[in-house]
């Protein structure tokens, strides 16, 4: 009688965190991504909301995948205490973006994993600084469409990178997944990169 490998399952629809998980060589037994109402609570600080979010997703995808590791995460941009939509539609995204427009902000990913009933939990915050953006830049930028599904209405990985000036932390944690801890959690659980 051999032992199995544990499958592995990202709790995560995001092709980010999907490609950047691939970038340090590991790939998902599967994508199972969890269906949670993700209104944020009232007066809910914008990095225990990721943390909450985070870890009500892999507790979802481990109900009933009990055998397997689950990794879930959550990314949210913040200003002040006060947590940026995904912007769904073209207003909420140019609310989003004006609303940053020449200001810092951080953006936080809270990653939880779920390996033989214990949970680890991490969130990594980053700063990002937004230049004041010119009307012609602000307007090909929402004809781009790569605002669509985005916290606070912006992939740093995308064009809006030119408007990106500078940035005080992780990169891939922007982009959705910090890679460096991340890499760590799953190697405590057995998954090696690469």
């Amino acid at each position: 009688m051999t032992n199995a490998p544990v499958p592995f399952i990202l709790a995560s629809a995001s092709p980010r965190r999907l490609a950047l998980l691939k970038t340090i060589g590991i790939t998902p037994d599967e994508i199972i991504p969890a269906n949670i109402d993700e209104t944020p609570q009232k007066n809910e600080l914008p990095h225990l909301y990721a943390k909450r979010i985070a870890s009500e997703k892999a507790h979802v995808v481990a109900a009933t995948h009990p055998d397997a590791i689950i990794l879930a995460a959550d990314t949210v941009v913040a200003c002040g205490k006060g947590i940026l939509p995904k912007a769904e539609d073209a207003q909420t995204a140019r609310q989003c973006l004006l609303f940053l427009s020449g200001k810092r902000h951080r953006v936080y990913t809270a990653v939880a994993l779920v390996h033989a009933n214990k949970m680890r939990e991490h969130t990594t915050m980053t700063m990002v600084q937004i230049s004041r953006l010119q009307a012609q830049e602000f307007e090909h930028y929402m004809q781009s469409k790569e605002w669509e599904g985005k916290a606070g209405g912006y992939a740093i990985q995308g064009l809006a990178e030119s408007f990106i000036p500078r940035i005080n932390g992780s990169y891939s944690n922007v982009v959705g997944l910090p890679l460096e801890k991340t890499k760590h959690m799953l190697a405590q659980a057995g998954i090696k990169s690469w």
